[in-house]
C-alpha cells in the first residue's frame, strides 16, 4: 500500500490547491493513505483536509519578522524530513516552487515528485531573493527528485531553453487532472444569495482567479466597456480576491469608464462552479499563465472561452486540431484566443489608453456573444478535448 504526503505552500482556492484537493481525493479513493502538509495553515483556507492535514505554521510568511521567516526557511526540510519518517511515506508530490525547493531539500529517500505550473521565465524577470533561489535549485537540489512534472509542453520547453534546468530526463509532461464528475455536481448547487440568482439572469462575462498583477483584470475591463452592445443587461463579474491596493485600482477604474453599475466584485467562492457554468463567456486577460484550470473547468460546464494568448500552453488546452486564424483571433472549438497584453512590464498600467489588444479582446467578446454558438462547438467537441486531463490516468502516472 502507498503512503502518499502532498506538499502545498497554502490552502487557499487556486490551481495547485484544487489539484492536490483532486488527488487527494482520487489516492483515498484507491485505498492509500494520504497526508496533506500545508506550510502554512490560515483561518482563511478554504481547501481543507480534516485529520489528515499538517500544518508547519499558522502565521504567514509576512506577518513573521525577517530573522524568525529566515529560521522557519531553514527548518521547513528538516520538518518535512521528519514527517516523512513517522509517516512511513513511500511517495511525495510537491505543488510549485517553493514546495519543490523544501522538499528536495529534506534529503527523504520516498519516490519524490515535483510539480512545475507556470511560464517560469517570466516570473524569473522579477528579481528578488526567493526567485533566484528556485532558479539555482534547477541546476542543482532537483537532482533529488525521481520525477519532475510539467502541466504542459510549453512549461518543458520554457524550463529548459531560458531557465537553465539541468535535469532534463527528469521532466514529465502531464496535464491537470479534472475530477469531473464533481465538477458536474457541484455547478448544479444554488448561487448563494437571490440577488446573484437574478445577477445571472443576465449576459455575463465572469473573471474567476485571483486579482493579481500577472492576472492583469484592468485589460478585461477597459475591453469590457468597448463592447458595441453594452447596456444595463450586460454585467462583467468577478470573482476572487486578491491585492487591496489593485481592487481599489480596479473600482475606480469602472467609475472613470462610466461602467459602475455594470461591473460586479462577489469576492472568493469555495464553489465557483455554479457560477461558471451560468455565465456566458469566462474570460481571462492574464499576461502569463501555465495551463490555467480554470480553462478546463469552463469546458467543463460547457462555457465559452476568451482568452488572451497568455501562453501557447491554451492552444494545448482550448483545441484538439489545427487552429483557424482570423481577424486577429485564433479560433478554436472551445472559444477564442486573442493576441498578448504582455508588453515587459508587471504592473498598474500609467493611464487609462485603449490598447489593440484590448479592442481584439472587446471584438472577440461580441464574437462569442452575438455571432456564433460556441455552446454548441464546445457540446460538440467535449468528450475529445477532456480526455486528457482524465483524473485516474493522470494520478496514477505522477506515482510511476
Amino acid at each position: 500500500m502507498k503512503n502518499i504526503l502532498l506538499i502545498m505552500p497554502y490552502g487557499g482556492v487556486g490551481g495547485m490547491e484544487r489539484l492536490a484537493l483532486n488527488f487527494y481525493n482520487q489516492y483515498k479513493k484507491k485505498g492509500c493513505t494520504v497526508k496533506v502538509l500545508k506550510i502554512i495553515q490560515l483561518n482563511s483556507d478554504i481547501v481543507r483536509f480534516g485529520e489528515n492535514e499538517i500544518a508547519l505554521s499558522t502565521i504567514d510568511f509576512i506577518e513573521m519578522p525577517f530573522w524568525k521567516r529566515f529560521w522557519f526557511y531553514c527548518k521547513i526540510p528538516f520538518l518535512i524530513h521528519h514527517i516523512i519518517k513517522k509517516n512511513k511515506i513511500t511517495h511525495s508530490i510537491s505543488f510549485g516552487d517553493m514546495a519543490n525547493v523544501f522538499s528536495s531539500l529534506s534529503f527523504s529517500k520516498e519516490f519524490k515528485v515535483a510539480s512545475i505550473h507556470s511560464f517560469k521565465s517570466i516570473e524569473f524577470k522579477e528579481k528578488n531573493f526567493l526567485n533566484k533561489i528556485f532558479k539555482l535549485a534547477y541546476k542543482t537540489t532537483y537532482f533529488f527528485f525521481n520525477k519532475v512534472v510539467c502541466i504542459s509542453e510549453t512549461v518543458k520547453l520554457d524550463l529548459i531553453k531560458n531557465c537553465g534546468f539541468k535535469f532534463q530526463n527528469k521532466l514529465k509532461v502531464l496535464y491537470n487532472p479534472h475530477d469531473f464528475e464533481a465538477i458536474d455536481r457541484l455547478s448544479d448547487e444554488h448561487l448563494e444569495s437571490v440577488f446573484e440568482e437574478e445577477l445571472f439572469q443576465n449576459k455575463v462575462i465572469l473573471f474567476l482567479g485571483r486579482l493579481t498583477l500577472v492576472k492583469a483584470p484592468w485589460h478585461l475591463i477597459k475591453a469590457f466597456s468597448l463592447l458595441k452592445n453594452l447596456d444595463n443587461s450586460m454585467k462583467l463579474v468577478f470573482i476572487g480576491d486578491g491585492d487591496e491596493g489593485l481592487t481599489n485600482y480596479l473600482l475606480e477604474l469602472t467609475v472613470k469608464l462610466g461602467i459602475k453599475e455594470n461591473v460586479v466584485f462577489l469576492g472568493r467562492k469555495s464553489n465557483p462552479y455554479p457560477y461558471l457554468k451560468r455565465a456566458s463567456i469566462l474570460a481571462l486577460t492574464s499576461y502569463y499563465e501555465g495551463t490555467p484550470n480554470v480553462i478546463v473547468e469552463a469546458i467543463a460546464t460547457e462555457t465559452p472561452i476568451v482568452t488572451s494568448n497568455c501562453t501557447d500552453g491554451i492552444l494545448e488546452l482550448m483545441s484538439t486540431k489545427k487552429q483557424i486564424i482570423q481577424e486577429d483571433f485564433i479560433l478554436t472549438e472551445s472559444g477564442i484566443i486573442t493576441p498578448s497584453f504582455y508588453k515587459g512590464r508587471l504592473d498598474i498600467p500609467l493611464d487609462e489608453t485603449v490598447t489593440n489588444e484590448e479592442i481584439i479582446f472587446s471584438k472577440a467578446i461580441n464574437k462569442v456573444l452575438f455571432q456564433d454558438d460556441y455552446v454548441s462547438v464546445i457540446k460538440k467537441n467535449k468528450e475529445q478535448l477532456l480526455s486528457k486531463f482524465n483524473l485516474e490516468t493522470i494520478a496514477a502516472n505522477y506515482l510511476s
